[in-house]
C-alpha cells in the first residue's frame, strides 16, 4: 500500500467548500497541480483527471461515493483490483470552521510494478488543501 495525505483547517461552511470541489472546472484557478477536471463531478460519474504531475495524461476515475458537504470518493485502477487508486475528500464541522482531509491510497497486487512510477504526491497533496482553503475563505 502507497498512500498519501494532507488536512487543514477552513474557515468556511461546509457548504461552501462543496461547491468549490465539485466544480471541476474551476479546479486549475486554485490547485496548483491540476491541469483540469474533464466531467462532471456527480454521484456515479466518470472523470479524466489531469496533473501537471504527470503532463498530458488523463487519470480515469469514477465519483465512487457522494454525500453532499461532508465526504467525496474517486476510484480508478485496473481491472479485478490488480491496481487500485482511492482518493477521498473529507470535510468534518468544527463548529465554525470545517477540518479538509485529502488521502489517496494505491493497493493491489500490482503495485509492486507500478508504485515506482507513481510521483511524490506529498507537496502536491498540500498545495491542493492550502489552495482550497484560499479559495473558501476569499
Amino acid at each position: 500500500m502507497k498512500e498519501y495525505k494532507a488536512s487543514t483547517t477552513i474557515h468556511a461552511p461546509p457548504e461552501k467548500i462543496w461547491t468549490i470541489l465539485t466544480d471541476g472546472a474551476s479546479w486549475p484557478q486554485w490547485d496548483p497541480s491540476c491541469e483540469k477536471i474533464e466531467g462532471r463531478i456527480a454521484p456515479g460519474e466518470k472523470l479524466k483527471a489531469f496533473t501537471k504531475l504527470s503532463p498530458g495524461r488523463a487519470f480515469p476515475v469514477k465519483v465512487s461515493e457522494f454525500v453532499p458537504n461532508q465526504k467525496m470518493t474517486w476510484s480508478g485502477g485496473m481491472p479485478l483490483g490488480l491496481f487500485k487508486g482511492v482518493r477521498t475528500f473529507t470535510l468534518t464541522p468544527k463548529g465554525d470552521k470545517v477540518e479538509f482531509t485529502l488521502h489517496e491510497v494505491f493497493s493491489g497486487p500490482m503495485l509492486v510494478l507500478l508504485g515506482g512510477s507513481i510521483p511524490d504526491m506529498s507537496d502536491a497533496f498540500q498545495k491542493f488543501v492550502e489552495g482550497l482553503k484560499r479559495r473558501a475563505e476569499a
